[in-house]
């Protein structure tokens, strides 16, 4: 692993250039460009906080809003397009890029790192975002947001060391491509993301708290639906889950790199 992060690190300015170019390339020809970073994530704030909420107008305990369940449903969606974001990208990032490994010499970690730093941006538009409209609607948490960075680095740790495992299994078992999109739709009702947990019956409860996506996104919704600390407990838990598939992963992309060329 530590032989990986010394070569993405000498690799630093070509990880920089390429999420650049990959942010330029995006919005190339568009008149307004990089603008539309801030409208797409702000188009999407706008329709939880106003359609959603004049529809489904239901009052959360906790919340003393008319826009509780547009303020939950947001703060939830942060932390999981973050995770969704990362390991969807990094699930085809070695086959998209068969034709780069093959004619060029770099260091092949240095192709996720590249799709973490692009959603990163992603997510911290959208952060901002939310922030500006959660102070519009009268709803600003100012002494929690400060876990947000750590939650963060928690997403990522999850959704990389995940993504970055499934991605290098993907190049030799390619069914795993099309098996995931199908197990992301579970994970995503299995989380409560749209839905308060409460509501859920006890029994389900207890399944899904074995689900460590229901432990992050909740931690989401104390800092910025709630504002209350998250607990310490779950956060220990998921760092030390993140941090082994991490290991994991580096491990696995070690023993698999030398075959991954031949095998794309």
């Amino acid at each position: 692993m530590l032989e990986s992060l010394k070569g993405a690190w000498r690799y630093r300015q070509f990880i920089a250039t390429s999420i650049r170019h990959e942010l330029v390339t995006r919005f190339a020809r568009s008149r307004i460009g990089g603008a539309w970073m801030i409208i797409h994530p702000l188009s999407m704030v706008l329709i939880y906080a106003l359609i959603l909420s004049a529809v489904l107008s239901a009052k959360l305990p906790g919340i003393e809003s008319q826009y509780a369940y547009a303020i939950y449903l947001t703060a939830g969606m942060l932390g999981w397009s973050l995770f969704s974001d990362i390991l969807n990208r990094c699930l085809g990032v070695f086959i998209e890029n068969a034709n780069l490994m093959k004619k060029l010499v770099f260091p092949k970690i240095a192709l996720p790192v590249i799709i973490t730093g692009s959603c990163l941006i992603n997510n911290i538009a959208l952060f901002v975002v939310i922030l500006v409209v959660f102070a519009v609607l009268g709803h600003f948490t100012p002494a929690t947001l400060l876990w947000v960075p750590l939650l963060t680095g928690i997403t990522v740790l999850l959704a990389l060391g995940l993504g970055l495992m499934l991605g290098i299994l993907n190049v030799f078992i390619r069914d795993i491509g099309q098996l995931m999109p199908i197990i992301m739709q579970f994970l995503f009702w299995f989380t409560p993301v749209v839905y308060p947990a409460e509501i859920v019956p006890e029994s389900l409860q207890a399944v899904l708290a074995f689900n460590p996506l229901f432990h992050l996104v909740g931690a989401y919704h104390s800092v910025l639906a709630y504002g209350q600390a998250p607990s310490l407990l779950a956060l220990g838990g998921l760092t030390l889950l993140g941090g082994g598939l991490v290991m994991m992963s580096a491990v696995l992309f070690r023993k698999a790199s030398p075959e991954m060329v031949d095998a794309l």
